[in-house]
């Protein structure tokens, strides 16, 4: 027979092994990690096809907070119905500290303008990681010279203005010119500023409202013109400072392009924070200047709470522009 201390030893190694078990497989699932930290492995949500803005933004926020952290984020691109998809993947993923979404304007306009099952309030803010304004630009060799002169093109006959996701900044901005100079464009949807900037120097559309970053190398090559930027004031990056503003040329419209990150909803406050410390930390790089300087954003950076203050703001401006539509 076994005696008592020999049962409480095999008990005891028993009890051993199952938390050495215990401990990898947490580790090989990206559980629980040191500092706070929610896991090793985390995966950043892009819900937008590679190449454009929102990719862009993605990857470099991912190699920020890889920097800072330690752990290793990978980009995973979520792509249909204008950033729905990406969001509603995010959306399931209720409490997971380890998943992330380089987010942007279509997370407030979506919900205005499509049957979605989530609004901003569904998820955590962590970062805006900055914002810019869209420039309207034509192909190189496009008779337009300024953005009034497509303004009176489109008041004559038809013309096509590209939309990069049925809901982002451009296709508000293309709303509030149409309500300013009573004219009607023919809308084009795309599902990235990549394919837009194909179809525009394809030829297959007229018009285009983008981020800088987004046809920085189209600009510096001069494949493109740009005509107007819609901003409260001229950029001051060299390569747009020459370019007027919309209301310079008789186009009163500004709309601010934001970008950051968010997490998914239901965290725990131990994982939120340490999200926004490492975003906070992400923010003094050389990385994050970079990253900002090559896309021409502004670098206004808001956290948490504040950041969650200004999203309400801004989906009563988009309600305003959008609700009617």
């Amino acid at each position: 027979m076994i005696d008592r201390r020999t049962t409480a030893s095999l008990l005891a190694l028993a009890a051993t092994g199952l938390l050495v078990l215990s401990g990898c497989s947490g580790n090989a699932q990206g559980g629980e990690g040191d500092g706070g930290s929610p896991g090793r492995n985390i995966t950043m949500i892009v819900p937008f096809s590679a190449g454009g803005g929102s990719d862009l933004a993605g990857r470099a926020i991912a190699q920020g907070l890889e920097d800072v952290t330690g752990s290793t984020v990978t980009v995973e691109n979520i792509v249909g119905g204008s950033g729905a998809v990406g969001y509603s993947d995010l959306l399931a993923k209720e409490g997971d500290g380890t998943t992330l979404l380089a987010s942007e304007t279509a997370l407030m306009t979506l919900p205005v303008v499509q049957d979605v099952q989530f609004s901003h309030e569904s998820f955590t803010p962590i970062m805006k990681v900055g914002e810019d304004y869209n420039i309207v630009v034509v192909a190189a060799d496009a008779s337009y010279e300024t953005c009034m002169d497509v303004v009176d093109a489109a008041a004559e006959s038809s013309l096509t203005a590209a939309v990069s996701g049925a809901t982002g900044p451009d296709h508000i901005a293309w709303s509030l010119i149409e309500d300013q100079h009573d004219i009607s464009l023919e809308r084009v949807t795309f599902e990235s500023s990549a394919e837009v900037t194909a179809a525009l120097l394809g030829g297959h559309i007229d018009v285009a409202a983008t981020s800088p970053g987004e046809i920085v190398g189209q600009l510096e090559s001069g494949d493109v013109k740009p005509l107007c930027a819609l901003a409260p004031e001229r950029y001051e990056y060299e390569l747009l400072a020459d370019v007027p503003t919309g209301a310079e040329q008789g186009i009163d419209v500004t709309f601010a392009q934001w970008r950051g990150f968010i997490a998914a909803g239901g965290v725990s406050e131990e994982h939120e924070q340490y999200w926004i410390d490492a975003a906070r930390e992400y923010a003094e790089t050389d990385a994050y200047e970079t990253y900002i300087e090559d896309n021409m954003l502004q670098p206004q950076v808001l956290y948490g709470d504040e950041f969650r203050r200004y999203l309400d703001e801004y989906r009563q401006q988009v309600e305003a522009v959008l609700g009617d539509e």
